[in-house]
Order: structure tokens, then C-alpha cells, then sequence
């Protein structure tokens, strides 16, 4: 299909040569915009117009950036790498809770990626959240197209604050950067090599039957997943907890007063 997408950006067409040579597990076709409302946006209509897996949508700045529940994701120009790609999974992984994997999948990828672009080490928190300390450096979102139809596609988005930016109201702060955290400078086509290699990767090791490694490596980087205080809304009321680690599938298990409850979705707040 044909997308306007303008040149990369010599940084960013260094980092996709170079994640070519270093991940063969898929082949990419990486498009550049400066300016779009969401790459997810982007990336679902192109999937659902019968773009090939691989399709990944990097913008320099989303004017409706968003992420988990409708919540808006703050993407001002050139301070982060906001991005999304399309997935074509086996029909048979359908039947599992292959949104949840993915996206904690994503999480381990993006962590790893921030490691190893800049030697920053941050927290992953339940479902999609990249933290250092209270302050979310990375956000993932996972999103079907299709599903039920003849081609089920997955949008797999992620936006990683990489510059200090003026972020409005209380984004500023609940968010912060590669830059803040580290005192320094940071190249952006650094971290963006590393996430067009990590991301497939771990794709490929879900695809692949690893469900089990991907579940080992998320419980080592998120401490908040077990024994943390929470609370969450139900039809009843307010509900409160500690939290007891995830389950096979993915789910946030948590010990109440009545048992343990196992949450798939809505909003968790944590103390």
C-alpha cells in the first residue's frame, strides 16, 4: 500500500541498516513522519488496508498521541520515538490471552532496548507502564484489527521519552526522560536500533512457544508486582489489595481480605 511518509532522517536510517543486520526474525519496513495525530492510528488503518507484517510507523511528534484506556500519551516534537508496528501472529495464538503476552513482551523488549542504548536500568509496572521511580519513561500499547475476520492483525505501539520536554499539567510530573534521569544527552537513532531489534525479538520468542521466558524476565524487572498496595474500582465499590505477581496469562493477581482476585483489565491504582 502506498503511505506518505517522508526520508528518513539520516540517524534514523542508520539505526533501521543497522537493526537489519543485527535481527533477521522479520523483515522491517520502517516509514517516517514528522507530524501524525497517532502511529497507532496510522500503522490500524494500514493493517486494516492490508499492510504486511513489519510495517513500523515511526513519528517525530503525535498530536493525539494516546495510550492504555483511552488515556492521552503526551508526544511533544523531537523529544521522544513514538512508534507502532504491525504484527500478523498465528491464527492458533489467538486463542490465548496474546494481547496481554504482548504487551508484557513489549515491556521486556523496550526495557531491555533502554539498557542497552544508555545503560539506564528502569522498573516495568502492570500492564504497560516503563518507570524510573514514580516517573513513567516508556508506555506500550497493544491493540487488535480484525480480529474475527480473515486477517486478525496486532498494533503494537510504544512511545519512549528520550529529551527533557515541556510536558502540560500534571504530565510534567508523572513523566520523564532518558536525559533527565541520565544528566546527558542522548541520540535518539541509538534507541531506536535497539528497539527495531528488541521488539521482534521477543515477538518471535512469543511466537515462538516462550511464553514461559518472557513471564521470567518481566517478574525480575517489576518489584511492584509483588507486594505492593493497590486499589481498584469495581461496580461494587472500591476495591484494595496487595499485589501477588502475574499468572500464566499475563494477569495481575492480588490478596484481598476475601482471596485473591485476578485482575485482566481496568484501571489499578497504586499507593
Amino acid at each position: 500500500m502506498s503511505l506518505e511518509s517522508s526520508p528518513l532522517p539520516p540517524d534514523v536510517a542508520a539505526a533501521v541498516s543497522a537493526a537489519a543486520v543485527r535481527s533477521r526474525v522479520m523483515r522491517l519496513d520502517v516509514r517516517w513522519f514528522t507530524s501524525v495525530s497517532s502511529t497507532m492510528d496510522v500503522a490500524g488503518e494500514a493493517a486494516a488496508a492490508g499492510a504486511s507484517e513489519g510495517l513500523v510507523i515511526v513519528a517525530e511528534e503525535q498530536t493525539a498521541g494516546r495510550g492504555r484506556r483511552g488515556r492521552t500519551w503526551s508526544s511533544p516534537p523531537r523529544a521522544g520515538l513514538y512508534l507502532s508496528v504491525v504484527l500478523r501472529p498465528p491464527l492458533e495464538a489467538l486463542s490465548g490471552p496474546l494481547l496481554s503476552l504482548l504487551t508484557l513482551a513489549a515491556g521486556v523488549a523496550v526495557r531491555r532496548a533502554i539498557t542497552q542504548a544508555s545503560g539506564l536500568m528502569p522498573e516495568l509496572k502492570w500492564p504497560n507502564d516503563v518507570m524510573v521511580g514514580r516517573r513513567k519513561l516508556a508506555g506500550i500499547l497493544a491493540e487488535g484489527v480484525g480480529f474475527g475476520g480473515a486477517a486478525p492483525t496486532v498494533v503494537l505501539g510504544t512511545g519512549v521519552n528520550v529529551r527533557n520536554a515541556a510536558h502540560a499539567g500534571d504530565i510534567a510530573v508523572r513523566a520523564t526522560s532518558l536525559e533527565a534521569e541520565l544528566g546527558r544527552e542522548v541520540e535518539r537513532g541509538v534507541v531506536l536500533e535497539e528497539l527495531l531489534v528488541e521488539l521482534p525479538d521477543e515477538y518471535d520468542r512469543l511466537r515462538r512457544g516462550k511464553a514461559d521466558d518472557i513471564l521470567r524476565a518481566w517478574r525480575q524487572a517489576a518489584p511492584s508486582a509483588a507486594g505492593a498496595a493497590v486499589e481498584w474500582t469495581t461496580a461494587d465499590g472500591v476495591r484494595r489489595g496487595t499485589t501477588a505477581g502475574i499468572d500464566e496469562s499475563g494477569a495481575l493477581l492480588v490478596r484481598t481480605p476475601a482471596g485473591t482476585e485476578r485482575l485482566v483489565a481496568g484501571e489499578v491504582r497504586w499507593a
